[in-house]
């Protein structure tokens, strides 16, 4: 929901070696050929993108940050003041490219022709090594004010940032949870005690309470499971699109459990209105009745 957009977001120039190496996964494309689905980077190199440059971001950079989809069209100063306008036509999952745009090194020379020089490496080390290889470069490169990270320690970063929404929306949600099971409860142990006419006069002509019992539970449970059945679907239908588009397994077992837990809050509390009411006196709830 934030408002803002930025107008120059950065941009990155991608040599042809990183973009046939095919690294990173992609969360959808506007990749036409087997070649581009196979590989997404080659659209960057696409021959009929001009004057347009096709550009790539990271999925939560195209939606939270720029607030667009593919296919839409980005227009920012170049050199000289030149417009330049950008097309998206790949999104990142889950990268450490968050915040930026990347496009080919050919148009980045030829949109911004006065950047020379490199001014971000990516590095592939093998685990064992990146420790003391980083460490080196920190030592050796101190002078120029060179700045290494792990790419994990960046994307946990840039997951901290999301973790705290999510935390927040599952507080709030938790909170929304149980104040329905509180107010579930209080529905029934009012209705249960409400009918307390009706059941001392279903006593007096000879119901059991065991039968009466019976009867309260097996409406208030139907009334719960209807409930909970048509919340859930709704709520499933709600989810799927993005647990679709993020790729991630539904937490059956954890919505199971909340579930189960409504339903024993809710007969949990029908059994006590039940008490409750029979442990009225008879002939004053006859005499009311």
């Amino acid at each position: 929901l934030n408002l803002y957009a930025p107008q120059e977001p950065r941009i990155l120039g991608a040599p042809r070696s990183f973009l046939e190496a095919g690294r990173f996964s992609f969360q959808e494309s506007l990749a036409r050929t087997a070649e581009e689905k196979r590989n997404p980077w080659l659209l960057l190199e696409s021959p009929n993108s001009e004057p347009v440059v096709p550009a790539i971001a990271d999925a939560n950079t195209l939606q939270y940050i720029l607030h667009m989809s593919l296919g839409s069209e980005f227009t920012m100063p170049g050199s000289g003041g030149n417009p330049v306008r950008l097309r998206l036509v790949a999104a990142l999952r889950d990268s450490i490219f968050q915040g930026v745009l990347l496009i080919s090194e050919t148009h980045f020379l030829r949109v911004f022709p006065e950047y020379a020089g490199y001014r971000l490496f990516l590095l592939d080390v093998p685990q064992t090594r990146a420790a003391p290889a980083m460490e080196t470069l920190k030592q050796a490169m101190a002078d120029w004010g060179v700045r290494v990270e792990f790419s994990q320690e960046r994307l946990q970063a840039y997951h901290e940032v999301e973790n705290t929404y999510l935390s927040t929306f599952q507080s709030l949600g938790a909170l929304g949870l149980i104040l329905g099971t509180a107010g579930l409860a209080a529905v029934l142990l009012r209705n249960v005690l409400e009918r307390r006419k009706e059941l001392a006069l279903l006593r007096a002509v000879g119901y059991r309470r065991g039968i009466l019992s019976g009867i309260i539970l097996s409406e208030n449970i139907a009334l719960i499971g209807w409930g909970l059945v048509s919340g859930a679907i709704c709520a499933f239908l709600a989810v799927a699109p993005a647990v679709y588009a993020r790729g991630v397994s539904f937490p059956f077992f954890m919505a199971g459990w909340i579930l189960l837990l409504v339903l024993i809050v809710g007969v949990t509390s029908s059994i006590l209105a039940l008490i409750a009411a029979f442990r009225s006196p008879l002939l004053a709830a006859l005499r009311d009745e």
